[in-house]
């Protein structure tokens, strides 16, 4: 990456100035913490500028276009280097695009999305989810279901909170309810009071483990040191659902999860109740399509679910997934290699890997 004390005008001798890889690599991420001109042409370009490439002998760098001006060099017409960056434009414009959702009665169409940011409807549906790591679709559906999540709680019915949040007909909001709520409206509205959630705490050779279930699944798998620790978390996740200590017939299941725990990969599917939001499901997919002793990058995740600029909101997914090991986010790891963050601690991840024949 770009060093800013290096601010030569001249052409250093080093040749592995970084910022001649940026330009040769037309970085758009050293846009706007240098300049360059070429003699030659008597121009001067943003490093991501698509020109072709100059000769270095005849490249000089600047610390900003100002500066590239007073040396006598006029801004390249390709690149437009005094303007915002194309990903800045791009940014600004999916940005607008996302108020004009969130604004809207009714979620605007693909079309007219498109024609407000003047480009063709596939080629802003790619630039949107680039952005986003969403569909406009997904992204209008998940701003309505936070308006409804919202409204429920404000509400005098849970009709006037779905009509309020965009939705024309009951029904329509009652097909995807479950997907969006975890439960009917009327169950999310009293906080899940309806629910019933088994669970047992168990001990496992990476510390205390707490299991639990709800009607259609495993809905949290914890690890710490503390078990009222954990039943702490699981009562703040689950605030008015029925939480009931395990039976016989749970205790199956949490042998079951202690076995995933010990033996991480080995295990059977377990029926799964993941909750989250339309990115973090799509995260946890990914996660769980990284077989056993082998480990993927925040940043290679980002790309398989096709938003290669959303690692760091990925890394906050693996942050917020509730179900250990059965959602393997201690298979990620940062571009460097090393370990990077685990929710339950990184002793426990390297010892997972381990366990998993992947050298930590």
């Amino acid at each position: 990456m770009y060093d800013p004390s290096l601010t030569s005008d001249r052409m250093p001798s080093n040749p592995t100035d970084p910022r001649w890889t940026a330009i040769t690599r037309r970085d758009p991420s050293a846009d706007g913490q240098f300049f360059y001109s070429v003699s030659t042409t008597g121009v001067f370009c943003r490093p991501s500028c698509s020109a072709r490439q100059p000769r270095r002998e005849n490249v000089a760098f600047h610390a900003s276009a100002e500066a590239a001006r007073r040396a006598g060099f006029r801004p390249c017409r390709r690149c437009r280097p005094e303007e915002p960056s194309l990903a800045a434009r791009r940014a600004e414009m999916v940005a607008a695009a996302c108020r004009a959702i969130e604004a809207a009665e009714e979620p605007p169409s693909l079309t007219d999305l498109a024609r407000g940011a003047g480009l063709s409807p596939h080629h802003f549906h790619r630039l949107f989810k680039a952005q986003t790591g969403l569909t406009p679709k997904d992204y209008a559906a998940a701003h309505r279901a936070r308006r409804v999540q919202a409204n429920l709680a404000t509400s005098q019915t849970v009709t006037e909170a779905i009509f309020d949040a965009g939705f024309n007909a009951n029904s329509r909001f009652y097909e995807t309810s479950a997907h969006i709520l975890g439960m009917t409206p009327t169950r999310y509205r009293n906080g899940g009071a309806d629910a019933e959630i088994r669970f047992a705490v168990a001990r496992t050779s990476l510390g205390d483990l707490l299991v639990a279930e709800s009607d259609k699944g495993v809905c949290a798998i914890l690890l710490g040191d503390d078990p009222e620790t954990l039943v702490r978390d699981l009562q703040d996740r689950f605030s008015k659902a029925r939480l009931v200590g395990a039976d016989r017939a749970f205790e199956a299941r949490v042998a079951e999860v202690v076995g995933l725990v010990e033996a991480p990969g080995t295990g059977g599917d377990l029926p799964l109740d993941v909750r989250g939001t339309a990115f973090q499901q799509r995260v946890w997919k990914a996660l769980r399509d990284i077989p056993p002793g082998a480990t993927a990058t925040y940043a290679q995740i980002a790309s398989r679910i096709g938003a290669p600029r959303a690692a760091r909101a990925v890394a906050q997914a693996c942050a917020a997934n509730p179900l250990a090991v059965a959602i393997p986010c201690h298979r990620v790891v940062r571009q460097d290699g090393e370990l990077g963050g685990y929710r339950w601690g990184v002793a426990r991840k390297r010892d997972l890997l381990e366990r998993e024949g992947v050298a930590a």
